[in-house]
């Protein structure tokens, strides 16, 4: 998860309900289909951080564009506001024009649009092109998300979730670093990355086999769906969570959004080792996810001590003496925002009943994707406030803080009316 990786959805509810039993899938095809779901999957993270080295470039190279300081870093993150707003649909449109043919589409157009920052010259019209990209993101890592789910069951199925969340996590450390080598060339020698979709898009049609509904269990009947569709949604229960989700995605993304120019400010132009700078935070966002897997306990537990975490690591950052130190801060922070993300999905997913969980993972995403779109211009304003950008992280040092204080009391007022049910429970 998420690395500046953004988390997947879930497969939509009809898909998650379709078979009774496992059916374990194996053989040549079957490792080609794969592979290439999983390689459509990274698509999305690198269009979230493919750029990041060369913002600073891009920032100098229109630095005379009115706005330009606020519509650079938008070119990163305005892909999200797409994702965000697309996010609770996206299930509806796939379902409506099928799994296989609109990953093709979406896969040609990601090619197109991507790569139309190196012939504009308008930033305006990048900015603009960068939110169509998010669009096709938002098809395709539907549609991946999708036809795992159509093409597994059981455990298999959950072992390529899994797997795919993986893979998002380290292609992003790798692009990190594409993306700073490439940036010595240029600021937008980074963007014909985008035209390595075009050989993923003929090899989707020829080797993905369309899902093949008359080999699935039936949906439910109206019978058996009737009491979920009376059954209101939990909009209260969920409501905290995906604020939560908002202000998490803003701790986790300002460090890829920001570093390279927190560097910058030191006196490192070189965009190869911005990249591997970045590449190193983001791999510790790697290991926060691994380290999620194990962890035994509710969510509510230790979500005060992962924004404590990403609190120390902006305090690193806001006093940091040189590069070194300042790298150091961001593995801290994306240590915790490797925790942090996962956690809060599975307290979302926590509080939604089977049949809610489609629209509910949506909404999660969608609280994610604008946390991850607004995130520089909320740094944009705390610099503006407070002077410069290492000030501008100290603030939200300190919001983070406050965060893991107001959450671990919350946590403690919950457990003695926890206690107290269970004992109730007991009693009866």
């Amino acid at each position: 998860m998420p690395a500046p990786v953004p988390p997947l959805p879930s497969p939509p509810l009809a898909a998650a309900q379709d078979v009774p039993s496992e059916q374990t899938v194996s053989g040549p095809g079957h490792r080609l289909r794969i592979t290439l779901l999983m390689a459509g999957s990274c698509l999305p993270i690198l269009g979230a951080v493919l750029i990041a080295p060369v913002l600073p470039q891009m920032q100098d190279h229109f630095a005379d564009v009115p706005g330009a300081a606020a519509l650079v870093p938008m070119a990163l993150t305005i892909p999200a506001l797409s994702l965000a707003l697309l996010a609770p649909f996206a299930g509806v449109i796939v379902d409506r024009l099928g799994r296989k043919r609109l990953l093709v589409i979406a896969t040609l157009l990601y090619a197109v649009l991507g790569t139309a920052p190196l012939w504009l010259d308008s930033l305006g019209a990048i900015v603009a092109s960068r939110a169509l990209v998010g669009v096709a993101e938002a098809a395709i890592m539907t549609c991946c998300t999708t036809l795992i789910g159509d093409y597994y069951s059981g455990r298999q199925r959950d072992r390529y979730l899994a797997l795919q969340t993986m893979c998002a996590s380290i292609s992003a450390t790798a692009f990190f670093v594409l993306g700073g080598a490439a940036g010595s060339a240029g600021w937008r020698t980074p963007f014909w990355a985008y035209a390595m979709s075009l050989l993923l898009a003929p090899a989707m049609a020829a080797f993905l086999p369309r899902p093949r509904p008359a080999g699935r269990t039936e949906a439910p009947s109206p019978t058996a769906s009737e009491p979920a569709a009376k059954r209101p949604f939990p909009w209260r229960l969920l409501a905290g969570t995906c604020a939560l989700t908002v202000l998490g995605s803003v701790v986790f993304y300002t460090v890829q959004v920001e570093m390279s120019f927190l560097l910058d400010d030191m006196g490192v132009t070189d965009t190869r080792v911005i990249g591997l700078a970045i590449a190193v935070a983001s791999l510790a966002t790697v290991i926060g996810a691994a380290v999620f897997t194990r962890l035994g306990r509710s969510p509510d537990a230790w979500l005060p001590a992962v924004f404590a975490v990403c609190a120390l690591g902006f305090s690193v950052i806001w006093f940091a003496p040189n590069p070194v130190v300042l790298t150091v801060g961001a593995v801290i922070n994306c240590f915790g925002g490797g925790v942090m993300l996962p956690s809060l999905l599975t307290l979302a997913m926590s509080k939604l009943e089977y049949a809610d969980r489609g629209r509910g993972t949506g909404l999660w995403t969608g609280s994610f994707f604008i946390g991850q779109f607004i995130c520089p211009l909320v740094v944009l304003a705390l610099t503006s406030a407070v002077g410069s950008r290492a000030d501008a992280l100290g603030v939200l040092a300190v919001v983070a803080a406050g965060t893991a204080v107001a959450l671990g009391l919350a946590g403690r007022r919950r457990r003695p009316v926890a206690a107290a049910e269970l004992r109730e429970q007991t009693a009866h």
